[in-house]
């Protein structure tokens, strides 16, 4: 790569690194992973700088790196594995969801136990605030699968969560 598109590439870094880095933490829910995962998709986007034409899909592109790179990682035998100290209280009858869901860490440890396909659909619909052709043309797969997908993920965070999730607002 040349002066300039290195020059390019480390303005576009520094503007986009801390949003990368948010999403990556949505879609994984551990700060460590999310800098692994961000460091992934710069890295697959600095090797492909030069080749891009349209610097205006290049957000497209980082995105669709990103989400990739979470599902394959999540598809590790190691990653399925899960310990734990304690057995998870059993809910308590007639708790809202408000009561239950006051912070963005429950929500945020709710969609980690969403499968990754589907967190990557809500995580890039409800928080990167794609349509659903967005979220297609990003995964990669067709718009009916992207509904169905959508669908399935609120279904599981509704049961994760143990009550309605509002999706209208």
């Amino acid at each position: 790569m040349d002066q300039r598109d290195e020059q390019e590439f480390a303005e576009y870094f520094a503007a986009r690194r801390d949003s990368v880095r948010r999403t990556a933490y949505m879609l994984c829910g551990d700060w460590h992973r999310a800098d692994d995962l961000a460091q992934t998709a710069f890295v697959a986007l600095h090797r492909r700088w030069r080749k891009i034409r349209d610097r205006s899909a290049t957000d497209a592109y980082l995105r669709k790196t990103l989400v990739r790179a979470v599902i394959d990682e999540s598809r590790r035998p190691w990653r399925r594995e899960r310990q734990t100290e304690s057995l998870p209280e059993p809910d308590a009858e007639g708790v809202r969801l408000d009561e239950q869901v006051a912070t963005r860490a429950d929500l945020l440890a709710g969609l980690r136990r969403v499968p990754p396909k589907q967190r990557a659909v809500l995580v890039l619909r409800y928080f990167e605030g794609l349509d659903v052709a967005g979220v297609a043309r990003t995964l990669g797969c067709s718009e009916g699968n992207v509904k169905s997908q959508t669908a399935r993920g609120l279904a599981n965070l509704r049961e994760v969560l143990g009550e309605e999730v509002d999706t209208h607002g």
